[in-house]
């Protein structure tokens, strides 16, 4: 079974609405690495047992992501900021080598700083 970092990242977003077993055995699959084997003795079940759960979480972490798109809006996003980021500081180097205005050198922190703040969030 090949691993699709996709789905720990939908983890984050959505395994609060999993089972706590699916979300064990996802986590146990997918962020500690271990085996099927190696999960199905930990839970005292079977491979096979093991390998059905992920699969129906997998399924369900896909379909709330298709359904409500908070996984794709939040990537949206940090590559909005970094856009952001990326204008401000070339709006910054234009200042600096042609006209400096202090007022534009001051938003122009404000812009990054904002932005920098809301990518820590």
């Amino acid at each position: 079974m090949a691993k699709d970092l996709q789905i720990s990242f939908l983890l984050d977003f959505y395994g609060d609405m999993l089972t706590e077993k699916q979300r064990e055995m996802i986590e146990y699959y997918y962020n500690e690495d271990l085996s099927l084997a190696e999960i199905a003795d930990n839970q005292g079940i079977t491979r096979q047992g093991v390998r059905d759960s992920i699969k129906r979480a997998e399924s369900q972490l896909l379909e709330m992501e298709e359904r409500l798109g908070l996984a794709k809006r939040f990537r949206e996003m940090r590559e909005g900021l970094s856009q952001i980021c990326d204008a401000a500081l070339r709006i910054e180097e234009y200042n600096a080598r042609y006209i400096y205005a202090r007022e534009v050198e001051q938003e122009v922190k404000n812009i990054i700083d904002t932005a920098k703040k809301l990518c820590e969030d």
